[in-house]
């Protein structure tokens, strides 16, 4: 869902005078931007904003959590002399630690930023840094650059299935699209802290999150991600958070001061989703299920499957790949004349086979390229096209028996297949008399890294006491 945030006299009174909450679609993009911007900022906005909801799998729908950060903006609009200004704040439906901003007045964060913070004045500190890039002019400066380099486009491109690499390229080209210069990135951390303690937020929640998501990017490293996220187009150095922290000292003062607002916080994201979305399909080991469209398929044991909002990727470690996506194909169109109309290069025509596995129509191929050899398949289930694209540096009879297993795997879904979802959200434990962040970890301890999770999370370590009566935040089954 997105929230519009709106300088108007009279609005809606859930959120104050000058902030107005309105569903997706609601209103258009802002027609009023930042003071000083030139206006065809909100041209740029306006056309790259439905880009980056497809690219970071939608739009996040949860009121609570929509409530809360247009107050949080509202008061971040003030303090940055802003009364004016229309901004639009979207929610990512994204497990992806990270936030940024475009011109116009356009500002992201993802559900996944939302469940590592852990109080109102740590998300504060994240917005108003935003604010900051587009106050301060960053936004243009780098939406300048990336239309030079034309990153927009070829993440759009790599997003969309234009190209059959994997999604690696698109990763890449992403962080890209929201990489500052070091300078602007510690000139939004000053304007940001500013901003922020003249809301009346804890200025040094800035310096305290920066620490909790360089704890998050290690704890990340280990899995798919790579460091991937805010942290590697918000690079987090020692020096850095130092540097926000003696800043945030040095304009208002040493001792801890300014809201912080842990339980609303804690109330306004509880449920929040953790993890992958199930409505963007999950995975599970080997397999890939999908319970809105309804399908599921397994790849072979050495692929690492990862999603995304338009594709699966699986890579094996020796060299082979896997890409699967939806196609637009006509009713009246056989499969094997889709396979051969054009769409994959090095198409060896005569290989084209018209196949039916699980009931279900299918066409296979081969491809060759100067370096790749390519096992296609397509097939339809309820009416739509979904394709496999296998590839690797040259045929073997292990890269066909696999090849041919996942094709042979994709199947419908039974009640069997979704009940091994396993969908994951924040929910909130309160600490006991003698508890401590050992036994209250303990309660993820059924969950891959769980018990380090946990201590993230809430900004603890092993055997940090815990405050009883306070609440904290695991992960589990909803």
């Amino acid at each position: 869902m997105t929230v519009s945030l709106v300088a108007l006299t009279a609005c809606s009174s859930l959120v104050g005078s000058n902030v107005n909450v309105a569903r997706t679609g609601d209103n258009p993009a802002p027609t009023v931007v930042p003071q000083g911007t030139e206006p065809d900022d909100a041209v740029l906005g306006l056309r790259e904003h439905p880009r980056i909801v497809a690219a970071y799998g939608g739009v996040y729908e949860d009121r609570q959590a929509e409530i809360m950060v247009a107050r949080i903006v509202g008061r971040l609009l003030a303090a940055a002399n802003q009364p004016n200004a229309k901004f639009q704040v979207t929610i990512l439906d994204t497990s992806e630690v990270n936030a940024f901003a475009l011109p116009g007045g356009y500002i992201y964060v993802t559900r996944g930023i939302l469940a590592l913070a852990s109080d109102t004045s740590e998300l504060a500190a994240v917005l108003a840094h935003e604010i900051a890039h587009v106050t301060l002019r960053h936004a243009r400066a780098r939406t300048d650059r990336t239309r030079q380099t034309q990153i927009v486009d070829r993440v759009i491109t790599g997003i969309f299935g234009g190209d059959t690499s994997t999604d690696a390229t698109a990763n890449r080209t992403r962080e890209q699209l929201a990489a500052f210069s070091q300078n602007q990135e510690l000139d939004a951390d000053k304007e940001g802290i500013k901003f922020a303690g003249k809301a009346g937020f804890d200025p040094q929640a800035a310096a305290r999150f920066l620490g909790v998501m360089s704890r998050f990017a290690a704890f990340s490293a280990g899995a798919a991600s790579g460091g991937e996220g805010f942290l590697s187009s918000h690079p987090s150095t020692p020096s850095r958070i130092e540097t926000a922290l003696s800043t945030a000292r040095g304009m208002f003062g040493s001792a801890e001061a300014g809201e912080t607002d842990r339980e609303a916080y804690l109330s306004a994201i509880s449920g929040l989703t953790f993890g992958d979305s199930p409505s963007q399909g999950s995975v599970v080991g080997q397999r890939f299920i999908h319970p809105a469209n309804k399908f599921t398929f397994t790849v072979p044991q050495g692929y690492t499957l990862q999603t995304s909002q338009s594709a699966v990727v699986g890579v094996a470690g020796d060299g082979e790949a896997v890409r699967f996506d939806s196609a637009q194909v006509q009713e009246n169109m056989s499969l094997t004349d889709y396979l051969k109309s054009g769409w994959i290069a090095g198409l060896k025509a005569e290989t084209v086979t018209a196949l039916e596995h699980n009931g279900l129509e299918m066409a296979s191929g081969l491809a060759q390229t100067d370096q790749w050899f390519f096992r296609v398949a397509v097939m339809r289930h309820n009416g739509d096209v979904y394709r496999f694209i296998f590839a690797a540096k040259a045929d073997s009879p292990r890269f066909q028996q696999g090849a041919d297993a996942t094709i042979q795997s994709f199947r419908p879904t039974t009640a069997a297949d979704l009940a091994q979802i396993r969908q994951l959200s924040i929910r909130l434990v309160t600490a006991r008399a003698g508890d401590n962040a050992d036994r209250l970890a303990g309660q993820m301890a059924d969950i891959a890294g769980g018990r380090d999770l946990f201590y993230i999370l809430n900004n603890l370590y092993p055997g940090d006491p815990v405050v009883p009566g306070q609440r904290y935040k695991i992960v589990g089954r909803p």
